[in-house]
């Protein structure tokens, strides 16, 4: 198939290696042109910009939008729509708020535009492994453009989960549960390095991934990045979010469903920003009033 692709960063470039490695033809576009120029020499078609690369298409034309989400995202899409046509579709790949998908493709249904909102995993590891996608929107759109994501993803890796805005609504739970994931890995291995024992961290990832009830792909990489660094003593223990835990715990509130795992993993990230947190503070303050326990001064 034919398809053009905007926004080359760590997955869009991986994403259109992917495809053209499986026999595709991937128009490219980023807003730094260098990006597109150095996958050039991999098959792809890079475009001076929108025109252009809406030009170099052939009807009807799909184009996969890999851009953050938010204002770039609808900044693309805004100057994108006017340039397409009537049986078009323009694929949302990235992880855009599920209601704000349902509006989009309401939106450009009155320009006869499909919209498809594909949630999408893999990471940087997307191009070896394949990328798994959830994928909303009209049926009929989705098997038009199915072959390029079964070249996407790895066998059983994709698949069509409802209408328009299902496809990020479960790509927000999934980033949502990979919160909780990470949080119980990180307080379990916190916790055998605060041992009174001399444990290797990186052997007891590879024992646990050797059939334990724990073992996942994040342990693998648990295991990796212990290897290379056993103490993290490179790695400052600050973690960004980047929306989809937030949206899920809003939307736990607004189901009435009781999410305190995903609550908590996602409030602990918030506190690996901190310095030196001023409830900490408060807590010590007030165990030395009511108990006399002693307090730390503060070093600042």
């Amino acid at each position: 198939m034919e398809l053009g692709l905007i926004g080359l960063g760590r997955m869009g470039a991986n994403i259109a290696r992917r495809l053209i490695r499986g026999g595709h033809r991937v128009k490219v576009l980023d807003r730094d042109p260098a990006l597109g120029e150095a996958l050039r020499s991999e098959g792809a078609q890079p475009a001076a910009d929108l025109a252009g690369l809406v030009s170099a298409l052939k009807p009807p034309r799909h184009v996969w939008v890999m851009v953050p989400s938010g204002a770039p995202v609808a900044d693309t899409i805004t100057a994108l729509t006017p340039l397409l046509s009537a049986g078009d579709c323009i694929i949302d790949g990235g992880n855009s708020y599920y209601r704000e998908s349902v509006a989009r493709a309401e939106a450009l249904k009155a320009t006869g535009v499909h919209f498809l909102d594909v949630g999408t995993s893999g990471g940087v590891w997307g191009l070896e492994k394949g990328f798994c996608l959830m994928i909303g929107g009209d049926r009929g759109i989705f098997e038009r453009i199915e072959p390029v994501f079964r070249t996407l993803a790895p066998p059983d890796g994709y698949a069509h989960v409802g209408a328009n805005g299902a496809g990020h609504f479960v790509k927000m739970v999934h980033n949502g549960i990979e919160y909780g994931l990470l949080q119980a890995y990180a307080e379990g291995f916190e916790m055998l390095e605060a041992s009174r024992y001399d444990l290797d961290l990186h052997a007891v990832s590879r024992l646990w991934n050797q059939g334990s009830v724990v073992r996942s792909w994040l342990l693998e990489l648990a295991e990796r990045a212990l290897a290379e660094d056993p103490g993290l003593a490179a790695i400052r223990g600050y973690v960004e979010d980047s929306g989809e835990g937030r949206w899920t715990i809003q939307e736990a509130i607004d189901l009435d469903v009781p999410a305190t795992v995903l609550a908590h993993s996602l409030f602990a990230r918030f506190r690996s920003r901190q310095e030196d947190s001023f409830g900490a503070k408060l807590i010590a303050a007030l165990r030395q009033q009511f108990g006399g326990h002693a307090v730390k001064p503060d070093g600042g």
